[in-house]
């Protein structure tokens, strides 16, 4: 049995820095060690050791998405600042929804001691789950080892029944079974969510922002920054941030390119585009681009745009336990105050006011611009 900090054992390929088995650079690029010098060694409480539990048909990419920004922590820091440990119910390597066959450190059994155990599966998430894997997954909880999911992990520790009144979420495929199944686990559609109840996130991508969140809240904003930038992301998705579009309604329109703009602004809630920037994208004016919306949608652009930023701001309220200033930011907001001002010039009430009453069917296009 052994543990990681990195699964590389070769010279790292963009410079001639030797890496070790154990992920700890030998030495560090020119545009690395400034900053190894600048983070003091951590403590041992500052070490953190994982458990990585696989059941057959998990998701790679998550697997891989949450274990690379603990990777690079560690290369930047130059010290074994995470360490996982991958384990499967009885030892055997596993196959994965892709095909590929990882093999594993231990088994189930034998895992030492961890801080956080997470279990990562995908498609059919008990197909191969046994009956001791749930009285494991209980003791593990007994003893204080902190407990997460990823994907539909969560099937697995509601059927050992370790969520009960805590928020979680898992892939937005998997969640109407699971809210049907477990209706008093508070499931929620968000990219990932970190409490002292656990850590959950949605599988795909997410787990690389949930990892990067760990990474801020445990050794701060530098670190995060830091490992961000080595992974080329232009800044890291909040956990209110939308697993998916919020409609369908632009594969209805016939204008391909204000199908486009649609897209564009969903994907973009958090940090809202400025229409003549849309507009450029797409290779319109800014003119062009408004007679499009009036003509499809008989709205301005930016009544759309800031129209779907307080639906979805709404929705959030009601479907969540997040912050408002979470919120907020998460619908491209700069502040608590901005928010109110434009939630109550929409809505007539306030974003607190709105989280007390029950929630109102979402409205098509053609209402929501004309409300």
């Amino acid at each position: 049995m052994s543990s990681h900090d990195s699964h590389a054992s070769s010279p790292d390929s963009r410079s001639a820095v030797g890496l070790a088995e154990d992920g700890v650079l030998s030495a560090q690029p020119t545009g690395i060690a400034p900053l190894t010098a600048a983070l003091a060694s951590p403590t041992q409480h500052e070490r953190h050791q994982l458990g990585i539990f696989l059941l057959p048909g998990f998701a790679m990419v998550a697997l891989f998405s949450m274990i690379e920004p603990l990777r690079i922590a560690n290369r930047l820091r130059g010290t074994r600042l995470y360490q996982w440990t991958l384990a499967s119910q009885d030892g055997a390597p596993v196959k994965a929804s892709n095909g590929m066959v990882l093999p594993v450190d231990t088994a189930r059994d034998e895992l030492p001691s961890v801080d956080k155990l997470v279990v990562c599966t995908s498609f059919a998430p008990e197909a191969y789950l046994e009956d001791r894997t749930l009285q494991w997954l209980e003791q593990r909880s007994r003893s204080g080892c902190q407990l997460g999911g990823v994907d539909t992990g969560c099937f697995v520790l509601a059927r050992a029944g370790l969520l009960t009144g805590k928020t979680v979420t898992l892939h937005w495929e998997s969640l109407p079974e699971f809210t049907q199944r477990f209706d008093e686990v508070d499931a929620v559609e968000s990219l990932y969510e970190i409490s002292d109840d656990g850590f959950f996130c949605a599988g795909g991508s997410a787990p690389l922002d949930m990892s990067l969140e760990l990474i801020r809240r445990q050794h701060g904003q530098t670190l995060y920054q830091a490992v961000r930038e080595q992974l080329i992301l232009d800044q890291g998705r909040l956990p209110a941030s939308r697993q998916r579009g919020l409609s369908q309604q632009s594969a209805d329109l016939a204008d391909p390119l204000l199908r486009r703009a649609i897209t564009r602004m969903e994907n973009t809630l958090e940090a809202p585009l400025s229409i003549e920037a849309l507009a450029e994208e797409l290779g319109l004016s800014w003119r062009q681009l408004e007679r499009r919306f009036q003509q499809g949608l008989g709205c301005t652009p930016q009544a759309y745009q800031g129209e779907r930023r307080l639906l979805h701001a709404r929705t959030l309220l009601h479907d969540t336990r997040h912050g408002i200033t979470d919120i907020a930011l998460a619908c491209g907001f700069t502040s608590h105050s901005s928010f109110t001002r434009a939630f109550r010039r929409r809505f007539g009430i306030t974003p607190t006011q709105a989280r007390r009453q029950p929630p109102r069917p979402m409205s098509n296009w053609a209402q929501m611009v004309s409300n």
